[in-house]
């Protein structure tokens, strides 16, 4: 029950304050503007038991608060706090993925245009995110086949003797070679930023007259060249939805409720083009709609990836509209509006994101539908008594037992839960085996599914009889092999297909190659694969990018890099005597008798 004496030290000031259940998580935070009113409301706070807050209010054992300057403060922290610990009554956008944007580096000399994946403030030009990485890949190809910027890494053009292969493509101008005029340069940046912000008419326009300007100037080489470019950006121009005639950019949000649930898509408005959107359906959300709503655009829009538009349409009213404005403004330094349209084409542009979020609950009831069939199908074929809707799978990567780790996925009806994926490092095992390794990682994973009542649905096991046996026996040995579900997935031989093996069973299950539960489990396996092989690639990287002179005390990755790059190489670096050390910049005298020292000994 919601603890009364929190009310003792709470202050009238703006602030966040954050509920902790039993076991002292978080499952809700929120922002006030006065926390000793809001927390007397939840005091006084009396309904149903069915009562979504009544339910909440049960789960409280304590409350912290965090005192903020302002209310604007409030709601920032708010946020960060919600995405630190993402509370069980909170609203959560959930999305895994890290959409990709597209960055024009302004503020360098000869300027480039690439992918990346985090905003900073830089200087430079950022477009998107994109929420199709495909038309996101399409729109750099176009951009690197018509303008011939510098494709090559880091802020500034190092000398060539000779140019690379995109010159002699003719896609780059080769300013390493000072070969490009500085003019024509920044006029093919300035191109690729009107074609990013959706100025394609006006560029076309502009290449057209340019080449009947070539033409007329007998140019046809270069008229041939603008024609070729006006041909790839009306290409382009042919798959776009224009939805209005001004060059404004907006962000549109659609919701709709169905029951408890909602769905919220936003829509981007580029220039007057629809160049992507975002949706998420939030089962059971806390709060009434202006809440829900306030806490989608203060979660959604960030300094690192999503930066508002100037221009953002809403169905209603949410809460703490002028709050949000002001610090959606600050995020972009300009002026945001919060509108919600009464009339005109604007109208008509909510309604189309109204109609996208109501589209939200017709895939997710075909997928359920999907998810269900094929959970028939598992229980059917596999015999299982336990519905599978939460599926995990293990996975060990070594090579000859060195660097090895274990990896975790898990699939929750039909898709991947990453935010349960994980790797373990091997802490017991020394040399090659794979069965010792798994071994350890399955007491830790169960042991901790036990302890705190997250065990999976099913188990899967990467490997044949031989590893399921072995993990039955240390399911036995913590009492849960009849919790869960067990599989072991394994091609024993290269011209057999996969079989499927289950405990207590001496003839493995065989699926037709094409068949859905099949699939499902090998698309499982692979996950895992995938998920394990980043992972220790990441690990062999390291250790390969380590080197001997971070042993040497006094020299971190600065002067590492100072020493490297004066000599070439370690071995550069070694064969130096101490004078030709203390003369690299940050070595001093002492540091350089000591890095020879530790190549050489105290004799030498």
């Amino acid at each position: 029950m919601f603890p009364q004496e929190v009310l003792q030290s709470t202050p009238h000031s703006p602030g966040v304050y954050m509920m902790l259940d039993g076991r002292s998580k978080v499952i809700y935070v929120g922002k006030a503007k006065d926390l000793f009113k809001r927390l007397s409301s939840y005091a006084r706070h009396s309904a149903a038991e069915h009562n979504k807050t009544t339910v909440m209010l049960e789960k409280v054992s304590k409350v912290d608060t965090i005192i903020t300057n302002t209310e604007k403060e409030a709601l920032i922290l708010e946020a960060s706090l919600i995405k630190k610990h993402k509370p069980k009554y909170n609203i959560i956008l959930r999305d895994d993925k890290n959409y990709p944007l597209i960055k024009v580096t302004v503020h360098e000399e000869w300027p480039r245009v690439f992918m990346t994946r985090r905003r900073k403030k830089d200087g430079a030009r950022y477009f998107g995110p994109y929420s199709s990485s495909s038309a996101m890949w399409s729109t750099l190809r176009l951009l690197s086949s018509v303008f011939p910027l510098r494709k090559c890494k880091g802020n500034e053009v190092k000398p060539r003797n000779r140019p690379c292969l995109n010159y002699q493509m003719k896609k780059c101008l080769a300013p390493c070679m000072g070969l490009a005029d500085k003019q024509e340069y920044q006029k093919h940046v300035s191109n690729v930023i009107m074609i990013l912000e959706g100025q394609n008419r006006t560029i076309i326009e502009e290449l057209t007259t340019q080449m009947e300007t070539a033409a007329g100037a007998m140019e046809f080489e270069k008229a041939a060249t603008i024609r070729d470019q006006i041909s790839a950006i009306n290409k382009t121009l042919e798959k776009q939805l224009i939805v209005s005639d001004h060059a404004k950019n907006q962000d549109i949000f659609g919701f709709h409720r169905q029951g408890a649930a909602v769905g919220i898509t936003i829509m981007f408005i580029r220039s007057g083009v629809v160049s992507g959107s975002r949706s998420f359906f939030l089962e059971d959300p806390y709060g009434d709609n202006g809440a829900i709503l306030a806490q989608a655009i203060n979660q959604f829009y960030d300094n690192t990836i999503n930066f508002p538009a100037k221009e953002i349409l809403l169905p209603f009213e949410p809460e703490s509209a002028e709050l949000l404005a002001e610090k959606l403004s600050d995020l972009i330094e300009s002026r945001v509006s919060l509108l919600v349209p009464q009339r005109g084409d604007k109208v008509k542009l909510a309604q189309m994101a109204e109609q996208n979020a109501r589209n939200i609950f017709d895939e997710k009831e075909k997928q359920d539908a999907s998810w269900a069939t094929l959970c028939r199908s598992m229980i059917k074929k596999l015999h299982f008594i336990k519905t599978p809707e939460r599926i995990e799978c293990l996975d060990i990567s070594n090579i000859s037992g060195k660097q090895a780790v274990g990896s975790l996925v898990c699939f929750y009806q039909g898709e991947p839960e990453k935010s349960r994926f994980r790797h373990y490092k091997i802490q017991t095992i020394d040399g090659p085996n794979d069965y010792g390794m798994m071994e350890e990682i399955l007491y830790r994973r169960l042991s901790r599914g036990l302890e705190e009542n997250t065990l999976p649905d099913l188990f899967i096991v990467d490997g044949g009889k031989g590893q399921l046996n072995m993990a039955m026996r240390v399911a036995l040995e913590l009492g849960v092999a009849d919790k869960l579900e067990w599989i072991g997935i394994a091609k024993e031989r290269q011209d057999e297909g996969e079989k499927l093996y289950k405990p207590g069973r001496k003839n493995p299950i065989i699926l037709p190659a094409h068949d859905p539960v099949l699939l499902y489990m090998m698309r499982i396996r692979d996950e895992s694969h995938r998920y394990g092989i980043t992972f220790h690639r990441k690990l062999r990287n390291k250790k390969t990018l380590s080197s001997e002179l971070d042993t040497i005390t006094g020299v971190g990755q600065d002067r590492k890099k100072k020493l490297l790059r004066h000599f070439g190489s370690l071995k550069g670096v070694k064969s130096a005597t101490i004078k030709d050390l203390s003369e690299v910049n940050g070595i001093g005298q002492e540091l350089a008798q000591q890095i020879f020292i530790h190549f050489h000994g105290e004799q030498a």
